[in-house]
């Protein structure tokens, strides 16, 4: 598995190629899968094919009661039960304006993201009880990117 680091723009990102086969590339940019399809096969002389076995995804596990605890002690991983608040665009998180254990309203301002030198709302799009927080304040994401969970 190849790693690199670029900075785009002044956002650093981490890109592994796990696998090439023909025009398609598996690559994960900071954690996040993506398939990328290249204009041309990659040379497979020059570059061979990385196969690994398939393995079976684990079955899900029923959630159990989520402590309130700080958002830094939550690994970017975790996510709690409930609808997903996502990243529009990518960007740079500049704060958090809920906590675990909140109860947030359709349109509450849950995160401020800023991208290309704007500050963007991210708002509730469900009424509930913040479940999980997925990020922290000046943590770069992708587009799609789960922010935080409200159950």
């Amino acid at each position: 598995m190849n790693k690199y680091q670029y900075k785009v723009q002044g956002v650093d990102y981490e890109v592994e190629i796990e696998e090439v086969e023909g025009n398609i590339a598996k690559v994960n940019v900071n954690g996040i899968p993506f398939e990328v399809e290249l204009q041309q096969p990659i040379n497979a002389a020059k570059h061979p094919t990385i196969v690994k076995p398939k393995v079976e995804a684990p079955k899900p596990v029923a959630a159990a009661p989520v402590a309130a605890a700080p958002a830094a002690a939550q690994p970017a991983a975790a996510a709690g039960a409930g609808n997903p608040v996502k990243a529009p665009l990518p960007g740079t998180i500049t704060s958090i304006n809920v906590k675990v254990g909140d109860t947030v309203a359709v349109g509450d301002t849950v995160v401020v993201l800023e991208a290309m030198k704007m500050q963007n709302n991210i708002e509730a799009e469900y009424a509930g009880t913040v479940t999980s927080i997925t990020v922290g304040a000046g943590e770069s994401v992708m587009e799609g990117a789960v922010l935080l969970t409200i159950g």
